[in-house]
């Protein structure tokens, strides 16, 4: 199996793609809006992606979060609030807002589970701090450590209770980054106490089966690589002092925080312990070059992705997607 989660081009997979996706077996896939176009459209591309390697288990992923980033829509889909709502329900009243949060991800995840896509990039841990860069604002879940991992397991539990897999992010936290990194890299000069305000929501969820990085330098920590790139971050913060021992994937190597082709790009991020580079641009010359570099998954990373698919289950009894949303809908009105 090859220590990568691919993309592809469009809404069937091409005879190219079916070709090497065969040929490299990549840990999973992503996708995105150019992939998707109704219920039966998506399922069947799901379904076609676990006939190539015929592995029921195998993980699509999809970046499913509420607000601006979603990938399914309206009209075919709900549309899903922001995070913002439960951070501004949890001021007033935590425990609705944590509710709120698990009703909320419960409904996504059935939305999902309903066409094959097992693991959705959620919770968003990043710690939202005065003057960082936008690219985090309505999408975090607050500016208190505390109240973002509450409402962060409320929505793993959520989302685990339709079958789907959570992976937190940004680790070790984006919070403070002053430029967006799809665009730049940022550059942290934070010391180590405030870091640690940053690291919290990802120590009290350290047990969350997935967990995806952030390609930000933190110069006390190290000062000349991206934490996705880098051995000392994922070593010493996120594997030890933070304690996530689940499987961990870079965020997207086509980020231009990122220097070197995709595949120079992707290899650095598992030579630095990632268990698996995150493709999502579909372009088929960067695929060739990403399945020539990175190698296969190791056998610490296998065990890591076999126990996070294998933690997932179905709740039969918990709420229908109307219910879920219409219980998200009352908490929220509170605020």
């Amino acid at each position: 199996m090859m220590a990568a989660i691919l993309s592809l081009a469009g809404t069937e997979i091409s005879q190219h793609e079916a070709s090497l996706f065969r040929d490299a077996d990549p840990a999973g896939y992503i996708l995105f809006r150019r992939n998707i176009e109704n219920r039966e459209q998506v399922r069947a591309l799901t379904d076609a992606l676990r006939a190539l390697h015929g592995r029921d288990d195998l993980p699509i992923l999809i970046d499913q979060e509420g607000g601006r980033v979603a990938r399914m829509r309206p009209p075919v889909w709900p549309a899903f609030p922001a995070n913002e709502a439960f951070d501004r329900l949890y001021r007033l009243a935590p425990s609705s807002a944590m509710q709120a949060a698990r009703w909320n991800a419960r409904a996504i995840a059935l939305t999902l589970a309903e066409v094959g896509i097992n693991v959705n990039c959620l919770p968003m841990l990043d710690v939202r701090q005065p003057g960082a860069s936008d690219i985090v604002g309505d999408r975090a879940l607050g500016s208190e450590p505390m109240q973002v991992a509450a409402l962060g397991r409320a929505q793993l539990d959520g989302l685990a209770s339709a079958g789907v897999v959570g992976v937190m992010k940004h680790i070790p936290g984006h919070g403070r980054a002053l430029v967006d990194s799809h665009l730049e890299l940022p550059v942290v000069d934070a010391g180590h106490a405030e870091l640690a305000v940053d690291l919290e929501p990802f120590e009290r969820l350290s047990d969350a089966p997935m967990a995806m990085t952030s390609h930000i330098v933190y110069r006390a920590w190290d000062a000349e690589r991206p934490a996705s790139q880098s051995p000392l971050i994922i070593r010493d913060i996120i594997r030890d002092r933070i304690g996530f021992d689940g499987f961990l994937m870079s965020d997207d190597v086509g980020m231009a925080a990122l220097s070197g082709d995709a595949g120079e790009r992707a290899a650095a991020c598992v030579a630095a312990g990632c268990d698996v580079a995150l493709h999502c641009s579909g372009k088929f010359d960067e695929l060739l070059l990403v399945a020539d570099r990175v190698g296969t998954l190791g056998t610490d990373g296998d065990a890591r992705l076999a126990r996070a698919m294998a933690a997932r289950f179905t709740d039969g009894e918990g709420m229908t997607l109307a219910e879920a949303i219409d219980t998200r809908d009352e908490l929220l009105a509170l605020a």
